[in-house]
């Protein structure tokens, strides 16, 4: 396949008046499943033109239902929003060079391929993409990274969460290993990719120059393992713990007589005033509980005491009267509870794009504010559109349609 005009030279530009942050940048998303398409969908949210990359199938997590929407699960599309969607065959040659030629107008190229796969498609060094085009930021996601004894090995995160320890701190201290009900690595593994872009996006505003960032799970998964990792590292240990914080109390999930309450006193104030508002003041000067240091030597007496106050306690009023003079605690609400919160309501913490119901961006910027333009796309819904944005005209998109090179599907209501 000939050299094709740079999709770079035909950016969207957002409308929106005080148009997103990233405006005008495009990343071209080629990762499957959640940390790669969590990053594509971040920038996208912050305006980014993001053409997602899928095979004939689509994307895995298209299918990881129910519930569906749609043909589509709903796991796929709380990650897809702000994106077109391209179907390309990448074991075709044809496919691989448009994938390629994609490469030479992107700002950005998120992938979770491995090594192997590349190598199959000619690319034996990255630095063969950075000579392509040396402006690009080239994230690349992983399970284990490239090298080290598990480099280039798969990696799912429930399987990286029992490898590096948080199935054994998850849970009451009696429990089986138990893994945490987010996917919390992957998600936070997004985070980092579109910190690193980020990050790169910026230096490369300073030098001219794209590169390659690395990100992996197994890395992720060991930098949030917070406090825990930081005890051991001490000399302390890293147990089971349940609702309780390994390092400061009272931070626990105590019974009320209408409700659970979890408790978060993180200071001395607050324990003062906790103990003010129980009708126990002398408590925060008892010298097993004075300090946060003491309380947590001492928490098991302390728990008794508590537990004893708060069983003919009304949960909602202690909880109104608690946050309301600054301490943290909160009722137990159910993921259906959550959602139909005033205060998400009130914070348009809920976006709609026809039929697309999703969560509003948490990132609020008083400039450039983040966006939701358009709803995950179906896929190959776009095959057409950006294929005639690359300069194919379409006599040659219906050839490359008809070899099976690439995928046009129609348009979703």
């Amino acid at each position: 396949m000939g050299a094709l005009p740079s999709i770079g030279d035909r950016r969207v530009t957002s409308t929106i008046p005080g148009s997103p942050a990233l405006d005008g940048l495009v990343v071209l998303d080629i990762s499957r499943v959640l940390a790669g398409p969590l990053a594509g969908q971040i920038l996208g949210d912050h305006g980014a033109n993001v053409i997602k990359v899928e095979s004939f199938n689509g994307d895995d997590t298209r299918g990881y239902g129910p519930p569906f929407v749609g043909e589509d699960a709903a796991y796929f599309l709380g990650l897809n929003r702000n994106k077109r969607s391209i179907a390309v065959d990448l074991s075709r040659p044809q496919g691989r060079d448009l994938l390629l030629d994609m490469v030479l107008g992107a700002d950005v190229l998120i992938e979770n391929f491995k090594r192997s796969t590349w190598r199959k498609w000619g690319i034996t060094d990255f630095g063969q993409l950075s000579a392509r085009n040396p402006r690009l930021v080239h994230c690349r996601i992983s399970g284990f990274g490239d090298d080290g004894q598990l480099g280039g090995m798969p990696g799912y995160d429930a399987a990286v969460q029992a490898l590096t320890g948080f199935m054994t701190i998850n849970g009451p201290a009696e429990a089986d290993p138990t893994k945490l009900g987010v996917p919390i690595i992957d998600v936070s593994t997004g985070l980092n990719a579109a910190i690193a872009i980020s990050l790169a996006l910026f230096e490369r505003s300073k030098s001219g120059k794209g590169q390659l960032v690395e990100v992996s799970l197994f890395d992720t998964a060991l930098a949030i393992l917070h406090p825990h990792a930081a005890n051991v590292l001490a000399g302390g240990k890293a147990e089971r713990s349940g609702n309780l914080h390994p390092n400061i109390y009272p931070y626990d999930l105590f019974p009320t007589r209408t409700a659970d309450i979890y408790l978060a006193v993180g200071n001395d104030g607050q324990f003062r005033y906790l103990c003010k508002s129980l009708g126990c003041p002398q408590l925060a000067d008892d010298g097993r509980f004075s300090s946060n240091r003491l309380r947590v030597a001492n928490r098991a007496a302390l728990r008794e005491i508590l537990t004893q106050r708060l069983q003919d306690v009304d949960g909602s009023e202690l909880f109104q009267g608690l946050l309301n003079n600054g301490v943290p605690c909160a009722p137990v609400h159910s993921v259906q509870e959550a959602l139909e919160l005033e205060h998400l309501r009130q914070r348009d913490g809920l976006v709609r794009v026809g039929e697309y119901q999703g969560l509003r961006s948490p990132i609020r910027m008083q400039r450039t504010p983040p966006s939701v333009r358009a709803r995950p796309p179906g896929i190959g819904e776009h095959t057409d559109e950006l294929l005639g944005e690359l300069g194919l005209p379409p006599g040659q998109i219906a050839r490359l349609v008809d070899e099976g090179v690439v995928k046009v599907s129609k348009e979703r209501a």
